[in-house]
This record gives C-alpha cells, structure tokens and sequence, in this order.
C-alpha cells in the first residue's frame, strides 16, 4: 500500500492515478496517524517551499514523516516533496526545511536564452546504480516543472543529474529517502517503471 500525503500543496490524483495504471493500490490522506503507520509513503508537491513547510507544519504532518522515515520504511518525494527533505531553501526568502538530507535549495540562475520555470521534457545522467531506477536507461527522459533545485551537501547521495542552464541533481537517495526533482507521474513509460520500483521496494 502507498500512502500519499495531502497537504494542500500536490497534484494528487494524478499520481494516485499513476499508480493505479501499474495495479497498485494508493491512498491519499492528511491524517498524521495514518501517515505515520504507511507502508509506503510518498510526498507529492507543487508550488513555493515556504507554503509547503508551512502546511506541513498546521497539519500537524512534520512528526509523523520523521516517524515513517526513522523506522526505515520506504519514502518518495516529488518535485517540491523533495525540495522540502533539506535544510534549507532560499526561494523567496531562507525557510528552514525537514532537514532529512543535508544541503540547500537554489534558483537556477538566469542566463541568455534560458527558460525559467525549467518545464518540459528533459533527460537524466545516472551516476550510481539505485533499485528505484531498476529497468531505466542512465539516458531517459522525464518531465520537469521548477525553478529552484537541491545542491545536496554530500555528492554521494545524487543518484542522477540534469543539465538546465546547469548541472544539478535531479534524484537523491539516502538509506530510505528517494527523491526526484521530475515528476514521475506525468513521465509516461519512464515514470511509471520508476513508481514501479518504488512500490516493489
């Protein structure tokens, strides 16, 4: 069972629908203690760090993602879902984040001919083998939406990079914590297999 975490900040149906196209069951909900008894939790998001973390913290929701992650239960996060697994981000201010995995969060940097929002499809740089991209090719495309990006303290935990006007990481792991900068859910083929890995952990 994949729990999905509502906390006013996702495209929840979309990825519950993604899972449903591969036969697997998700839930979606906002009760902290269903959140913390998940088999398998994932943290959608869509939108501004500092409104994520703060609705996080009105729905009473920071306790029980730590409680699922220190049990070493499985855990994805998405787009600004794994945004707020650091430190710290500096979008439109500095906010303090969940702090799971060391490092920041950074707009990428405006340059001649370069689109920010970085939207639309682009290709991933696998640089370690990881089973949450089991059956996906180091060179295969996904679907982006954002202008800031995780710069992890340590380089051992970037399993894949993208380049958009620079290199940054566009998935992280650590023990139980897989991340995507991208959003599985709209990545066609490509993005189901990786939700398919991530259910078969």
């Amino acid at each position: 069972m994949i729990t999905i975490i509502d906390y006013g900040m996702g495209n929840l149906r979309s990825v519950q629908k993604a899972f449903e196209k591969i036969g697997v069951e998700a839930t979606i909900t906002s009760q902290p203690d269903e959140i913390a008894r998940a088999t398998k939790l994932l943290l959608p998001g869509v939108g501004a760090f500092r409104d994520g973390i703060q609705c996080l913290k009105d729905k009473s929701l920071v306790e029980p993602i730590w409680e699922h992650v220190n049990s070493g239960r499985p855990f994805l996060g998405i787009c600004l879902g794994l945004q707020l697994l650091f430190d710290v981000s500096y979008e439109d201010g500095e906010y303090e984040g969940l702090g799971m995995i060391p490092g920041k969060v950074v707009r990428l940097e405006d340059q001649p001919g370069l689109k920010i929002p970085h939207i639309g499809w682009n290709e991933i740089e696998t640089v370690a083998p990881h089973p949450i991209l089991a059956g996906i090719p180091s060179h295969e495309h996904f679907y982006f939406v954002h202008s800031y990006y995780v710069v992890p303290e340590d380089e051992s935990a970037v399993v894949a990079y993208t380049e958009h006007g620079c290199r940054f990481a566009s998935i992280v792991a650590r023990d139980n914590i897989f991340a995507s900068q991208f959003h599985p859910e709209k990545s066609q083929s490509a993005g189901l297999k990786l939700l398919q890995n991530f259910a078969s952990l």
